[in-house]
Parts: structure tokens; sequence; C-alpha cells
């Protein structure tokens, strides 16, 4: 091993607790990086140069189902501070390795709105774009303004505007080209005053709960909280990734034809079509609650599969695959996962 302020540079590292399933899992090296300036030097160590790499966060986004037989990077720089204000809005940077739910509850702290949607998110700063993270009506891409990268093509640090980030539904040029991007910081355009959104399902009923004067921010934030503890099971208790499939999202016509045959399945509307649960599917499928030695599906919310103790990737992974093909048995729909399987 290998250690300095700025970097921890060690040989055949174990993973589980480095992934938020904390499924075991070895990686042939692991650097942990407190200056983004180190990471061309790092790559260029001729016994890592030919690698592959793969980049962590808090690892709540990723399977293991084996060893990974390449370089780890985790980006493990600190720090937030606010850059400026311009228009009415309130630019933010985060360093990537920054805890996600931190940065909201920091932001907060500044008065300011935007995040309070996505609140105990797991994970941080620097893998949220990769996913474009969303939650209770809300979505990264709608704050987003900067993306800090090291391209590994081009062997610089280059920033990327929201539009060139190419984010989606779960989705972001980050994902679609893991290869290339190690994210060192994000920008976020917040405001001190903003609609807040409390129109999501829950919202509006756990604000309720309180009383006085219009909910602010941090009554939304506290509320949502609220509501992902009571529905989701906590990785630090019990191993899961949080939601394991994306919500099928369907053209009009394809949606008609389907809700013809199943009244009863929730679904809201997006730009982009109609948005369906994927619980839904999975409860009705006859996977809610399944559990089969140490891997199953939470008994709190049918889109999260846990390990309760000594279940292997590989499991959850074959567990998955079933839950998928019994939903295109029932539906005829095809469950994407939201995880990256390696």
């Amino acid at each position: 091993m290998s250690r300095s302020s700025n970097l921890v540079l060690c040989r055949d590292a174990p993973l589980e607790c480095h992934n938020s399933f904390r499924v075991p899992a070895q990686a042939s090296w692991l650097a942990e990086i407190g200056n983004p300036a180190l990471i061309p030097e790092i790559l260029a160590i001729p016994e890592l140069r030919n690698r592959p790499v793969l980049v962590l966060g808090a690892g709540s986004n990723v399977l293991f189902t084996k060893d990974f037989d390449g370089l780890v990077l985790v980006m493990a720089n600190q720090g937030k501070r606010v850059l400026g204000a311009d228009s009415g809005t309130v630019l933010v940077r985060a360093e990537a390795g920054v805890g996600w739910h931190d940065l909201v509850g920091w932001t907060l702290n500044q008065n300011l709105c935007g995040l309070e949607n996505l609140a105990l998110i797991p994970g941080t700063a620097g893998a949220a774009p990769i996913q474009n993270i969303g939650a209770y009506g809300s979505e990264l891409s709608e704050v987003l303004d900067t993306v800090e990268a090291y391209d590994r093509h081009d062997d610089r640090i280059v920033r990327l505007d929201r539009i060139a980030c190419r984010l989606g539904y779960r989705e972001s040029r980050f994902k679609q080209e893991p290869d290339r991007w190690v994210i060192t910081a994000i920008e976020l355009r917040l405001r001190y005053e903003a609609p807040l959104k409390t129109n999501y399902p829950g919202v509006a009923e756990e604000l309720a709960t309180r009383s006085g004067s219009p909910p602010t921010a941090r009554d939304v934030a506290e509320a949502i909280s609220r509501l992902r503890r009571r529905k989701l099971p906590d990785p630090a208790e019990i191993g899961n990734a949080g939601s394991f499939f994306k919500n099928p999202i369907l053209p009009p016509d394809q949606f008609r034809r389907l809700h013809e045959r199943f009244p009863a399945l929730p679904v809201y509307d997006t730009p982009a079509g109609k948005k369906l649960s994927a619980a839904w599917l999975i409860e009705h499928a006859g996977w809610g609650g399944f559990r089969e030695g140490d891997v199953g599906v939470s008994p709190k919310h049918a889109l999260v599969l846990v390990n309760y103790g000594h279940g292997t990737g590989a499991q959850v992974w074959a567990l998955a695959q079933r839950i998928q093909d019994s939903v295109w048995s029932s539906f005829g729909l095809h469950l994407e996962p939201e995880p990256r399987i390696l």
C-alpha cells in the first residue's frame, strides 16, 4: 500500500465497503484520490497503464457479480462553496467526493432551493450526473450547470455544460462512455426562492402533518427524507442500491393497450411519455417480499433488491434476471436495471 495526503493506492483491495450492496468482491488495484491533478499520474503507472478502470463514488449504483481485474478509482476530494450569483440564481460548486445528502443539507443551510426533492439519495456529488439522479418529481438535470471531468481520451480536465452532458431519464454521456470520463466536480445553479414541488404522490400528505406557515424547501427535504426512510431500506442496515429497475416509459398507444388489460396500473405523465410503476409490475408478477437465501425483494418496496447479509452479487443478479423474465411474461415489458452490473 502507498499512502500520502492526497492518495491511497493499494493492491488486491476488498470492495465490500465500497458498494452499498455490501457483496464481496476484490479489485486488483484501488486508488483513493484527493487531488484530481494526480489522475493522469496514477493512470500512467506501468502496472496500471493497460488495465480497465472503474470509477466509483459511494458504490451505491453498482453491483459486483465477480472480482474486478483492474483499477478502481475513488474520488476523495472534498469541498463545496458558492461561486457567485447572477440573474436570481446562485452557482454552487461541489467536489466529486462530497456526499450527496451532505450537499443537500449544506445548500439548505445556505437558504438555497433546488435540491430539496433529492434529499437522502445515497452516493456522491461526482456520481450524481452519471445517473442523472431523480426522485419525487425532480431530476439533477433541472439544476446542473457544469460538470468538470478528466477526459481520458484527451488527457485533460474539461468542463461540460448541461447540454453536453446529454442527460436523460437515469441516463447521461458519462453512463454511455464509462471508459472516458472521471468526474472531478459539479456546479449547480440554485435559487434563494423557487416554487416548491409538492404534488408527487405522498409528499403533500406528508407535509400536511405539519402546521403553521407554508412549507419551506427544508420542510420538503425533511418530508421526503421521512418518506424515504419509511419506504426504503437503509443501506447502512441492509445491503441494497435503492431502486434496482427503471420505471418503464411508454408511448401513448402502447400504454393505452396495456392499460386496457390492467386498468389499476399506476401511471405518471412525463415529457417522454407515460411512466409506469416498476414496483407495481414486480408486485403483481408475484415477487413482493420474495426471499431466497440471503437475497430477496425488500418487503418495504418491490423496486429494491436486497442482500440480507451473505448474498453474492451473482445471486442478486440472478434474482434480478428472474424478475425481468417474469415481468416480461406477465406484461410484455422489459425492466432495465438502474445500477451498473459488473
